[in-house]
This record gives structure tokens, C-alpha cells and sequence, in this order.
């Protein structure tokens, strides 16, 4: 067993590889490697490939390491949140929409209560701000999309019904843009943008008002 052992792994030096990579494939001690292969040295090529390799394998292995380490800071962080933010209070919940409004929704449009956006969790956190914090009745808000010409239009529509839990019925047709997602320079479109519509003049105003009173109050402590 030894003899074979000790060809297989002569073998294998001369095909460039290091000893722990023999070590993996035989499994014989390091020691054992070093008096087999003693007279069996690596050329300069397959030493400079070597240590590429090994070179490589240590970036990678920083990187896997890193990239673990974010994860465990990221899921401490979300961790915390949950135990500090939440569950919300209505008044938080109303807050909290109002600022996504201030960002993604329709101001110039009088009576247009719209908020538009690309990310699916966003647009259905929006939707749950009308239900519960406007009292916007789901069967009564119409949905838009715009999608890409390259993109299937009844697929996109399926997909934004079933994670909003509105029918078909509900969204109008799509809006199809004349650029393909070849154009998009990030991963944020792959479903197209999404926009909710309600029409009410009063609650329009209320939302605009709210808005601006927050404005001028944190202005004021500026």
C-alpha cells in the first residue's frame, strides 16, 4: 500500500499539485510526503502556479470570511430593530407612510393619491399603509405598471397580483417603455415599476398637509 501510495503521490507532485492537496487524495502524513518526494522537486512553472494558486485560495478564503462576517452584522442589526421598532403603533405606521409618500408618491396631482416604485416589498408596504393607516378599501385601488418591451406583460402582471393579493381585474394596462432591460444599469427593474392609485381630493390633502407639517415643524428646530 505504501509503494502505491508513495507512486501515486510522485504522480501527482510532478503534475504540479501542492502537498495538501496530496495529503487530501492519499491521506498520508505531511512527513511522509516530504521523504517520498524529496528527490521530486516542482519546475519554476509549476512553483509559480503554485503559489498563484495559494495566492488565490487566501483571497477568496478573506473574501468568503468577510462576506460571512457582513451577514452577522447585518442580521445583529435587523435583529435589533425588530426588538427596538416594532410591532409598530398605528401613529408610527402613519408616519412611516408619510415619508415613503413624501419620497415615492404623486404631490402635483390634485385628488391622485399614487405611490410608485420598483421594489416589490416597498409597493407593498405602501398598500398596507392604505389599508390600515388611510382606510383605503384594496377592492378600490387600481394598480399600474410599466414594464420593458422585452419583458412578458402577462407574467409581470401575475406576478405583481399575486404578491400585492389584487385581482387582475384591479390593474390597468401596462405601460409598455420602448428600451429592453439590456439598457438598465441595476437589478431593481426586473419586475418593471409598479404604481397604487386612489382618487380623493380631501385625503389627498390631508397626506400633502401632513407631510408639510412634519417639514415645518423639523425645520423650526433646525
Amino acid at each position: 500500500m505504501d509503494r502505491a501510495n508513495r507512486r501515486m503521490a510522485v504522480n501527482l507532485r510532478m503534475a504540479g499539485k501542492s502537498y495538501s492537496e496530496i495529503k487530501r487524495v492519499i491521506g498520508v502524513p505531511k512527513s511522509s510526503l516530504s521523504y517520498w518526494l524529496k528527490d521530486t522537486p516542482l519546475s519554476e512553472t509549476q512553483r509559480a502556479k503554485l503559489i498563484g494558486r495559494y495566492k488565490e485560495g487566501q483571497i477568496e478564503n478573506f473574501i468568503n470570511t468577510m462576506r460571512a462576517k457582513r451577514e452577522a452584522r447585518k442580521m445583529d442589526a435587523y435583529r435589533l430593530a425588530a426588538k427596538s421598532l416594532l410591532p409598530l403603533t398605528d401613529r408610527e405606521l402613519r408616519i412611516a407612510g408619510l415619508f415613503l409618500y413624501l419620497g415615492e408618491g404623486s404631490k402635483r396631482q390634485p385628488g391622485q393619491i399614487l405611490v410608485s416604485n420598483t421594489d416589490p416589498d416597498v409597493i407593498k408596504f405602501a398598500l398596507y399603509w392604505y389599508e390600515k393607516s388611510l382606510g383605503i378599501m384594496k377592492d378600490k385601488i387600481k394598480v399600474g405598471l410599466q414594464i420593458y418591451k422585452d419583458m412578458d406583460t402577462k407574467e409581470e402582471s401575475l406576478f405583481w397580483s399575486r404578491h400585492l393579493r389584487i385581482p387582475l381585474k384591479n390593474f390597468w394596462k401596462p405601460y409598455i417603455k420602448n428600451s429592453g432591460t439590456a439598457t438598465i444599469d441595476h437589478s431593481g427593474h426586473k419586475h418593471g415599476t409598479c404604481t397604487l392609485y386612489y382618487g380623493n381630493v380631501s385625503l389627498h390633502e390631508d397626506i400633502l398637509m401632513s407631510i408639510q407639517c412634519i417639514l415645518d415643524a423639523s425645520n423650526r428646530r433646525a
